[in-house]
């Protein structure tokens, strides 16, 4: 049997073709592929400006920055997600503070957020798990009343609507990533999205070590640091402190080729879920995941993770993890919790029971093999060896 990887790219010709034009073009940074990248995202977002950057992370990062927060302030955040939604906040000196999560849609809970601002809050980081959008609408409510900043984390729900609303239009920004698992990839790469004018530009500059946003067009060569180029003024003058996140030209048309076949990405991917779906409903063990009520057309698939009942723990989802590995299907525990990291529990001294609901979803979930073209036979391949591994599980609970 070959492996069942937990995810795949989908890379065909045309991305293949687009990569191969930019190397021969000789423009290999600070060009036009990245302007249409930008165009692209921000119009699917219906948003004014794309701002791409090298990852995900360095676009929270960014916009952190660009809106001033820095030690002694808090940005509150969810437990329950990869590690870069918290890390960004450590990365300008403020605080991490985590609201604990609602059960069905693993987002942070508005709920439990209201009561979480207080007046050293200087952002709210709110994060589309798994590219579920529910209640964004209901944090953008809350964040807007205490005049908070709101960024919408949508690092993994390219393409998704809440309503009428698209997945990115939540918030003073929104932030993408591009990660090969992704709903588009551009191997390494993200894209930040906002309609506020002067943050767009402050990420620009930053993006591109703090130089002002007209170097972007001064560029001498396709090598920023190269210091036998002729001399055009403003190329080596940074007003302010700036990082190397700028995002390729070869990634960049690599994520131009992808956002033209995003509606046909998402389908299959839509597909594979529903087929996932339909093979695991009879396994009562399991809760299945699911989009909010009236956007079951609307999800962005970015994973699909399901949950062991309660009656398990971690021990027992980490068996079963093991035993598909076993048997070369790939499968993860999506997410543990930050919180518990060891880095945050030494530096906050976070513990156990800190976030319970987070804590214990966490300690019951698993991701299954998922991309655009995982053959139907591998679906039920990886189920039938899912239901194996659940019955050994029960006869361990009965013992």
């Amino acid at each position: 049997m070959s492996e069942i990887p937990l995810s795949r790219p989908d890379i065909t010709d045309a991305e293949i073709d687009a990569v191969t034009d930019v190397l021969r073009s000789g423009r290999l940074s600070i060009g036009p592929q990245q302007e249409r990248f930008e165009r692209l995202v921000a119009m699917r977002c219906t948003r004014h400006h794309g701002v791409a950057v090298s990852s995900g992370t360095a676009g929270l990062h960014l916009v952190l920055e660009a809106l001033g927060i820095g030690p002694g302030d808090e940005v509150i955040t969810t437990p329950f997600s990869f590690i870069a939604s918290a890390n960004c906040i450590l990365m300008v000196g403020a605080t991490p503070k985590f609201v604990d999560i609602c059960p069905q849609s693993l987002n942070m809970d508005p709920n439990q957020l209201d009561a979480a601002i207080t007046p050293k809050t200087r952002a709210i980081i709110a994060v589309e798990v798994f590219g579920q959008p529910r209640h964004m609408d209901a944090i953008e409510a809350i964040a807007r009343k205490h005049e908070v900043p709101l960024i919408e984390d949508a690092c993994e729900g390219l393409g998704g609507r809440l309503g009428d609303r698209p997945v990115g239009s939540f918030g003073r920004a929104s932030v993408f990533g591009f990660y090969p698992n992704k709903q588009i990839t551009t191997g390494e790469g993200g894209m930040i999205v906002t309609d506020d004018d002067r943050l767009a530009d402050l990420c620009r500059s930053m993006r591109n070590q703090g130089r002002a946003q007209m170097s972007a067009v001064l560029a001498p060569t396709d090598d920023a640091d190269d210091a036998s180029a002729p001399d055009t003024g403003a190329w080596l003058d940074h007003p302010r402190l700036g990082y190397n996140y700028r995002l390729s030209e070869v990634a960049a048309a690599l994520g131009v080729a992808q956002m033209q076949r995003l509606d046909e990405m998402l389908e299959a991917r839509r597909d594979v879920a529903e087929r996932y779906t339909a093979l695991l409903l009879d396994q009562p063990d399991l809760v299945l995941p699911a989009a909010a009520p009236g956007c079951e057309a609307d999800l962005s698939w970015f994973v699909y993770v399901v949950r062991l009942g309660t009656q398990y723990n971690r021990a027992a989802r980490d068996r079963v993890i093991a035993g598909m590995r076993r048997h070369e299907i790939g499968a993860a525990n999506y997410f543990p919790c930050i919180h518990l990291q060891p880095f945050y529990r030494e530096r906050f001294g976070f513990g156990p029971g800190d976030y319970p609901i987070a804590e214990s979803i966490s300690d019951r979930t698993l991701a299954l093999p998922f991309h655009n073209h995982l053959a139907a036979k591998d679906a039920e391949l990886v189920c039938q060896t899912l239901a194996v591994m659940l019955q050994r599980e029960q006869l361990l609970l009965e013992e």
